[in-house]
C-alpha cells in the first residue's frame, strides 16, 4: 500500500508537524480549517487546503461528514487525525475505513477498548498487567460508598468514557463523597455524553510515567522507553522528560513489559502510549490509561532515540513492518519539553485570549520548537490554548534544565498571557532539579504567583504595524471551494507593503 496525499484532521502545531513529516517522504498534505483559522500556519504550509466550517469545533474540527467530504474533494487517500478533537474517537476511525481510506491510527476496536476506561481495566487485570486498587460496577452512591470504604480513603473517581482530568474528583472522607460523584457525574455527561464513573485508590504522591509504544501490522510490537510526566496542572501535562529520573534499570524493564503486554493484549497497531502511576514510596507500579493516539509529548522520544514517529505511524499504516529488534532502540542523552500556553497560572490557569503581537521563539544546538502560531494570529477561546512545544536535548539531566531554561529566557508571545515565568519557576525549583516532583506536587509547592515576564522589546514594536492589518486578510480567508488548490500569498494581499 502506498500514500499519496493526507488529509490532517487536526490544526495548530500538530498539524504542522503532521506536514513536515510528510513533505520529507514526498507525500502530499491537505490541511482543514475553520473561519477562526483561515490564515493559520498550517493552513499556510499545506499543499490544499479545505474550509471546513466556523469556529467552534462541533461545527468544524468535529464534523466526520466535512471531513470525509474534503478527503473526497481533494483525492486524499488518508488521513491523520493528531491528537485532540477526533483522534481517539473510534466511530471516526471506522467511518475514515469505511471510506475507502487509509486511518493513520491504531484500529478502530483497540480505539473502542482502550477508551473505556472500565474496560480497558479489565482487559489489563486479564492480560496480567497490575492496575490500582479500585472499583468497576454499578456506580450508584451506595455501591461507591461502599467499595470506597473497602479500599480505604482518600480515593479519585473517574469518568469510565473520557480522559484529560474531566470527570475526576478526589475525595478525601466519606461524608464528601455523594456531592463529589455528581459533579463527576454531571461534567462527564458534558464531555464525553457517558456518565458512567469508576473508582480507584489515590496515591497522594504518585509519579505519572508512561511508555511509549509503536507496533506493526506484522506482529511486532516495541516500546520507545518512558517520559515521565508528574509536572502536572488541572490533571493535564505541563513539562515531560526522558529518562525519568525515577526509574532504575529493574523498575524500567518491569513497566516496559507491561507496556507491551497491555498493547499485545488489544492486539495494538500504531503509535500508543501506556499510562502508569507509580507510588514512589513502595514503586509499585499500576496500569492508568492507553492513549491510542500521538502523543502532545512525543517529541522527547524522538530526541532521545533520533527518530520520526509520525513517519513511523505513516509507514505503518501503509503496511510496512518495523526494521528493529528492541535491542536496536538504545537512548542518548536526556530530552525535557514544556508546554507554552496562552493560560494565566495566577489565576487558576485560565486560558488567556487575543492576538499575538509579536513572538521570539529559540533557536541553538539541542534546541526544538513546534509551534502552531504566528504573529498577529488571533488566540480565541474556541481551541486548547497550547502555543508551542520547547524541546531540549542534552547528554545529562542537568545538562537539559540548563539548555531550556536558557531557550526559554529567549522566548516570548507579547499579546495574550503565557505560561512562561511559571514554567521558568518550576525549571528552577529544588524539588524538579532533584527529580523529586509528583502529579499534585504543582498545586502544593508552587501556590505563589510566578515572576513577570519580561515586557515587549522596544525593537520588536516596529512588527506591530504589520500584525495590526493581519486580520483584515484573515478575514478575507482562503477559497472555500472543497479541493481548490490554496495560494496563501493571495489571500495576504495587502498586507504586506510591494
Amino acid at each position: 500500500m502506498t500514500v499519496r496525499k493526507i488529509l490532517i484532521a487536526n490544526r495548530g502545531e500538530i498539524a504542522l508537524r503532521i506536514i513536515r513529516a510528510a513533505r520529507e517522504m514526498g507525500i502530499a498534505t491537505v490541511a482543514v480549517y475553520s473561519d477562526a483559522d483561515a490564515t493559520a500556519p498550517h493552513v499556510l504550509a499545506a499543499d490544499q487546503a479545505v474550509r471546513i466550517g466556523p469556529p467552534p469545533p462541533q461545527e468544524s474540527y468535529l464534523r466526520v461528514d466535512a471531513l470525509l467530504e474534503a478527503a473526497r474533494a481533494t483525492d486524499a487517500d488518508a488521513v491523520h487525525p493528531g491528537y485532540g478533537f477526533l483522534a481517539e474517537n473510534a466511530a471516526f476511525a471506522q467511518a475514515v475505513a469505511d471510506a475507502g481510506l487509509t486511518f493513520i491510527g491504531p484500529r478502530p476496536q483497540a480505539i473502542a477498548l482502550m477508551g473505556d476506561k472500565a474496560a480497558a481495566r479489565a482487559r489489563m487485570q486479564a492480560a496480567g498487567v497490575p492496575v490500582v486498587p479500585g472499583y468497576q460496577g454499578p456506580d450508584d452512591d451506595e455501591a461507591l460508598a461502599q467499595a470506597a470504604a473497602r479500599i480505604g480513603y482518600p480515593v479519585l473517581l473517574k469518568a469510565a468514557a473520557g480522559g484529560g482530568g474531566k470527570g475526576m474528583r478526589i475525595v478525601q472522607r466519606p461524608e464528601d463523597l455523594p456531592e463529589a460523584a455528581a459533579a463527576a457525574r454531571r461534567e462527564a455527561q458534558h464531555a464525553f455524553g457517558d456518565a458512567r464513573l469508576l473508582l480507584e485508590k489515590f496515591i497522594p504522591t504518585a509519579r505519572h510515567v508512561e511508555f511509549q509504544i509503536l507496533a506493526d501490522a506484522h506482529g511486532h510490537t516495541l516500546h520507545l522507553y518512558e517520559r515521565e510526566c508528574s509536572v502536572q496542572r488541572r490533571h493535564q501535562k505541563i513539562i515531560e522528560e526522558t529518562p525519568s529520573p525515577l526509574l532504575d534499570p529493574d523498575l524500567r524493564a518491569r513497566m516496559a513489559q507491561a507496556a507491551v503486554a497491555a498493547a499485545r493484549a488489544v492486539d495494538y497497531v500504531n503509535a500508543g502510549t501506556v499510562e502508569f502511576i507509580v507510588d514512589p514510596a513502595t514503586r509499585d507500579f499500576y496500569f492508568l490509561e492507553m492513549n491510542t493516539r500521538l502523543q502532545v509529548e512525543h517529541p522527547i522520544t524522538e530526541m532521545l532515540l533520533g527518530l520520526d514517529l509520525v513517519q513511523w505511524q505513516i509507514r505503518v499504516a501503509a503496511g510496512e513492518p518495523l526494521p528493529w529488534a528492541q535491542e536496536d532502540l538504545r537512548p542518548r542523552g536526556h530530552a525535557i519539553e514544556a508546554r507554552v500556553y496562552a493560560e494565566d497560572p495566577a489565576h487558576g490557569f485560565l486560558p488567556s485570549t487575543g492576538r499575538l503581537l509579536h513572538l521570539r521563539e529559540p533557536v541553538g544546538p539541542g534546541v526544538r520548537v513546534d509551534s502552531g502560531v504566528r504573529p498577529g494570529q488571533e488566540v480565541t477561546p474556541h481551541y486548547d490554548p497550547l502555543l508551542a512545544k520547547i524541546i531540549v536535548h542534552a547528554e545529562t539531566r542537568a545538562g537539559a534544565i540548563a539548555r531550556l531554561r536558557a531557550a526559554l529566557q529567549r522566548t516570548a508571545y507579547h499579546g495574550v498571557t503565557t505560561n512562561l515565568a511559571f514554567l521558568l519557576q518550576v525549571l528552577a525549583h529544588p524539588d524538579f532539579v532533584r527529580g523529586a516532583v509528583h502529579t499534585r506536587w504543582v498545586e502544593e509547592a508552587l501556590s505563589g504567583p510566578a515572576e513577570a515576564a519580561e515586557d515587549l522589546p522596544l525593537a520588536a514594536l516596529a512588527g506591530l504595524a504589520l500584525a495590526e492589518r493581519l486580520p483584515q486578510a484573515a478575514a478575507a480567508g482562503p477559497a472555500a471551494k472543497p479541493g481548490a488548490r490554496y495560494d496563501p500569498w493571495a489571500a495576504l494581499q495587502g498586507v504586506y507593503p510591494a
